[in-house]
């Protein structure tokens, strides 16, 4: 089939879409093709929204997508909105891919709303920093899978969480889409098996869109490298492994294993995928041409960033501790961070120190990962802090006289913004980046999924016949 058409369907669309509007477009879409598309309630969230479910499709296969696993990753809601439609339309899509689709546009709705003032622009750096929200790890829709390893036994799935467990069980997906995604660089993927016959096709659906492959430091240390920028998925295990091996605290991983982990155990034989892509691009995530230093002097340079920034993030928070409740939600990562820091620096350096082609010269791309993006997400950290000073000062009593707990967190406040304010001053002056359109984004994400999900259901079909 011509996925192409498909693919040149996707919108130019302006904007990141709500809660609200994403459940209207997928009511509406029931309504339009009551014969195709259905939609259920799989679950309802910490706060009580419904967590809307569609099934199209009557495939000898289930798949599975949902998107906003992480709240502050709302592409793959956008790609997701396109798809269902495109699937309810498209009978011949329905039929070529051989799935029944079960589809959530957005499985975390309640952190999704604390991100929707960034949703609708203007897309730049401090707008996005100042408006950005993440829940620390054990409040994560994608990092709340149960896990037992050695002395991690983390068994307290979200209620997200366990929507998504029942579908896996009852549906036993042949293929399982979490759609994620970065904030700045480049496009990379994950995937849960090997799968070296879609990559080059992986790596031309985000170079036909003008988005560079990001060819950096992996996102995290312990994970697979398949091939340049494509990644096995990670798990609580793996995770747990690296800091015990490489001299860090494993007691500070203290939330559960990944949706692509929970699936393969459910089921055994389920694909999951991830695509990775940012809003933001600079063309120094894929230089190859060597930099003045070795990639070990890069990494050291950032355990040294990361140390004097983390200092930063204490001095805003430090006078204001007792002046935080416990259930302040911007607060909790920025503590996970804090909590993790020194143990997670030390476990990094031993990790490239062991590693002989860490002396090798460093290239470019090595270098901006490991200092300018590493500093676009320190400016994450700092924003957190910010809207954590501004919740609690929300919820203050109303008092004549001056309240030194008001005057506090004003303080503390002001010394965030002022901080925040002068990180993407610099990062304005650094950085080349340019922000990528919603439709480049949206059409690299769909793609991949279109051959990940054909070739799984092409792998199926051949160890049927072989039977």
């Amino acid at each position: 089939m011509d996925f192409q058409r498909i693919i040149d369907g996707v919108p130019d669309y302006g904007a990141f879409m709500t809660v609200d509007e994403m459940d209207e477009s997928t009511r509406r879409l029931a309504e339009e093709f009551p014969d195709i598309v259905t939609v259920f309630e799989a679950g309802v969230s910490r706060q009580g929204h419904p967590l809307l479910c569609l099934k199209i499709g009557d495939g000898p296969l289930n798949a599975l997508c949902f998107a906003c696993p992480h709240p502050n990753e709302p592409i793959g809601a956008m790609t997701m909105e396109y798809f269902s439609r495109a699937l309810a339309e498209d009978k011949e899509l329905r039929e070529e891919l051989g799935y029944t689709w079960y589809i959530i546009k957005c499985i975390d709705p309640d952190g999704t709303r604390l991100n929707e003032n960034w949703f609708k622009g203007p897309f730049h750096l401090y707008h996005y920093m100042r408006n950005y929200f993440r829940p620390v790890g054990k409040e994560q829709v994608e990092w709340t899978f149960p896990v037992d390893h050695k002395s991690l036994h983390f068994n307290s799935p979200l209620p997200e969480t366990e929507a998504l467990m029942k579908l896996i069980r009852d549906k036993k997906p042949k293929f399982m889409y979490s759609l994620h995604n970065a904030g700045f660089g480049g496009a990379y993927w994950y995937i849960s098996e090997d799968m070296p016959e879609v990559y080059e096709a992986l790596y031309a659906s985000a170079r036909r869109q003008g988005v560079a492959i990001s060819l950096g430091e992996p996102e995290v240390p312990s994970v697979t490298e398949f091939a340049p920028a494509v990644y096995g998925c990670i798990s609580a295990a793996q995770e747990y492994d690296y800091l015990e091996q490489y001299g860090g605290d494993p007691a500070t991983y203290d939330c559960g294993t990944s949706s692509a982990d929970y699936a393969l155990t459910e089921t055994g034989d389920c694909v999951t995928f991830l695509t990775e892509l940012p809003y933001f691009f600079d063309p120094r995530i894929e230089d190859l041409s060597d930099s003045d230093m070795t990639r070990l002097e890069a990494v050291r340079k950032n355990v040294e960033q990361s140390r004097a920034q983390h200092a930063d993030l204490e001095s805003i928070l430090a006078d204001i501790r007792s002046d935080i409740q416990q259930d302040n939600p911007f607060v909790k990562l920025v503590n996970q961070i804090l909590r993790y820091g020194e143990s997670g620096g030390d476990a990094k350096l031993k990790w490239a120190e062991s590693d002989a082609s860490f002396k090798e010269p460093a290239k470019v791309s090595h270098v901006f990962d490991n200092l300018q993006i590493a500093s676009f997400y320190h400016g994450l950290s700092l924003g957190l802090s910010v809207r954590a000073c501004e919740y609690e000062l929300d919820r203050l009593p109303g008092s004549g006289a001056p309240n030194e707990a008001a005057q506090r967190l004003k303080a503390a406040r002001d010394h965030g913004l002022e901080l925040l304010k002068s990180l993407c001053d610099r990062l304005e002056k650094e950085m080349n980046y340019s922000v990528i359109p919603i439709q480049k984004l949206v059409r690299i994400q769909l793609e991949g999924g279109l051959i990940v999900s054909k070739r799984v259901a092409d792998k199926q079909k051949d160890a049927h016949v072989s039977l």
